[in-house]
Order: structure tokens, then C-alpha cells, then sequence
């Protein structure tokens, strides 16, 4: 077996598990995007995951795929730089441990992220929100879970893994209402539910089991839903709101898209940013300001609107030299 299987079991297990004490989450991405890489490496070298070493992952190799993962998976830069995130853990993990494969590892170190733009965040307005959630099948059990489930994720707005992972002893009903959620780097905290939220899942709590320690939105067997399952049981509501919501299908709605529905109608309401923040889980308040100052149209209108136009009269710049006129002709 080569050096790379053992450092990279042990980076798995005792740094990030035992050192670090990452989140479930952060260990299976790391695992995912090292399962991923693996299988390329072989396919390239012919060699197995196991027979692999670092000099066959050299800078060339994980160029390429990352190369592959935009090209051939369709993966967003963004996705693209959290595989070489990880990448570059491991490799600088390693650094110390196989000092004879600096060379290899400091050329991988040096891959660079890719910049990508930063467009506007996609969320719904209220007519749209009242369209997908009345595009539920009240009448049958999925139906009336994915309506407290879209119905949370626009009020509290929770992440799509929070989503998932929420326990029916996560809600709290009566005075005081709220929701716990554990967040991203096991960060928890406490988002109050309005009386929309609350009516919902008290309709709904009863139809889980009556187990406190079970998934609040359980699949029919009553295990927790993947991420997978709650995009998909959104893009299938999309579908038939779209008949009488076309703007749905423009916007193609996701999770995360709820996630921004959520902090829009905050703001729209006059919300601090500040507590925004807080009710999002970040961590780093720049990221609220970045995303939902830059979105709010009203807020840019207004203040476009508080500056008098100035007044000036419309005219043509016309350069004072013939060879200027030239080069300002080419």
C-alpha cells in the first residue's frame, strides 16, 4: 500500500474527527470529494484507489480534475473550490509527514481558486411563496409534510442540511415559539416561528410518529430526508404552480432560494440586518450585507430617489486635435 491510503485515512479520522472535531457534514464532503478524485486518478493511471501514491496526484492531475467536475459534472465554481479546499487539507496535512514529496505537494498547494461572479440572490415574492405552498396535496400525508416543511424553510429559513436534520424536539410551541437549529461548525441557535409556522406544525407533529427524537419531516419510512429529496419534492411543486405562477419557472426555485425568500421578507419588513444575521445562523455578518443589501431594489430605489437629477444638458465630447478625432474614430 503507498503512503497516500494511510495519511489519508488518517486525516479523515484523526484530524478532522478527532482534532478538529468537524461536523458529520463537513467529514462526508471531505470523504465525498476524496471518493470522487480517487476514482478519477485511477481511470487516468490505471492503477487502483488503494495503489495510488502522491506523485500520481500530482498538480497536472488535480488540474484536471477539477477541470472535469465544471466540464463533465456540471459542478458550480463554487463547488469547484470546495473540492480544492479539501484537496489542499490534505495535502498540507501531508506536507510534514512526507517530506519527499514536497516538491509534488507544493505545486498542488499552489493551484489557485477560480473567481466566479456574484449574482444577485433568487428569491420568491409573496405571491409566488402562496403559490408553492398551495401547490401541496393536502389530502394525502407527503402532501400536508411538504407544506410544513416549504412553510419553514421561508419563515425560519434554515439551511437545506439544517432543514434535514431537524428532530420533532427541535419545536417549540406556545408562548414563545421557536425552532432549534444546529448549524454549520455545530453552532446552534433559537429561530422564533410566527403563527403561520406554528399552526402548520401543530397540525403536523401528531402525523410524525410521536417519536421526539424523530426527523420532524421523515420519508414514508420514517427515516430523515436527503438534500436530494427535498429538492426534488420542491422542483415537482414548482412544476404545478407554474400553471398559475409562470415566474416559478424563471426562477427555478431551490432550498437555498427559500433560504433567501426568508431574509428578503425580513428586510422587506424593515428587519436589522443585524438580526438577520442572526436568524440565518452567519457567522460573519459581512456575508448578510453582501447578499441582501446588494438584492433590496426598494432600499436602492429610495435613495436613488432622495438625489435630484443633476442639471446638466445632453452633449456630445468632441476631441479638440485632428489626430485625437482619429484615434478616438478607430
Amino acid at each position: 500500500m503507498s503512503a497516500l491510503a494511510p495519511t489519508l485515512e488518517a486525516f479523515l479520522t484523526e484530524r478532522l474527527m478527532a482534532q478538529r472535531g468537524a461536523s458529520p457534514n463537513t467529514v462526508a464532503s471531505y470523504r465525498d470529494t476524496f471518493r470522487l478524485l480517487l476514482r478519477f486518478a485511477a481511470e487516468r493511471t490505471g492503477k487502483r484507489p488503494s495503489e495510488l501514491d502522491f506523485s500520481d496526484l500530482d498538480a497536472a492531475l488535480i488540474g484536471a480534475f477539477l477541470e472535469h467536475l465544471e466540464l463533465c459534472r456540471g459542478n458550480s465554481v463554487r463547488t469547484r473550490n470546495n473540492r480544492l479546499a479539501a484537496v489542499h487539507s490534505l495535502f498540507s496535512y501531508s506536507a510534514l509527514r512526507h517530506p519527499e514529496h514536497a516538491a509534488t505537494i507544493q505545486r498542488v498547494l499552489a493551484i489557485p481558486v477560480k473567481l466566479c461572479d456574484r449574482k444577485i440572490v433568487t428569491y420568491l415574492d409573496d405571491e409566488e411563496v402562496d403559490a408553492l405552498l398551495g401547490a401541496c396535496d393536502l389530502g394525502t400525508w407527503a402532501g400536508r409534510r411538504d407544506q410544513a416543511l416549504l412553510d419553514v424553510a421561508v419563515e425560519a429559513g434554515p439551511r437545506i442540511s439544517e432543514l434535514a436534520s431537524l428532530r420533532c424536539s427541535d419545536v417549540t410551541l406556545g408562548r414563545g415559539a421557536n425552532l432549534h437549529v444546529t448549524g454549520k461548525g455545530r453552532k446552534e441557535r433559537a429561530v422564533p416561528l410566527g403563527k403561520g409556522a406554528v399552526k402548520l406544525l401543530r397540525a403536523w407533529l401528531p402525523e410524525t410518529g410521536g417519536d421526539p427524537a424523530g426527523p420532524l419531516f421523515p420519508t414514508t419510512t420514517g427515516n430523515q430526508m436527503t438534500r436530494d429529496a427535498i429538492e426534488h419534492r420542491i422542483a415537482l411543486y414548482v412544476g404545478r404552480a407554474a400553471a398559475g405562477c409562470p415566474s416559478l419557472l424563471r426562477k427555478r426555485p431551490t432550498a437555498h432560494s427559500l433560504r433567501h425568500t426568508c431574509a428578503m421578507r425580513l428586510r422587506a419588513k424593515g428587519v436589522p440586518i443585524e438580526v438577520i444575521a442572526l436568524i440565518l445562523g452567519h457567522e460573519d455578518i459581512a456575508t448578510t450585507y453582501g447578499f441582501y443589501l446588494h438584492a433590496d431594489l426598494r432600499a436602492a430605489e429610495h435613495a436613488i430617489s432622495l438625489v435630484a437629477s443633476p442639471k446638466t444638458k445632453p452633449g456630445r465630447y468632441r476631441a479638440p486635435d485632428p489626430l485625437l478625432r482619429f484615434l478616438e474614430g478607430l
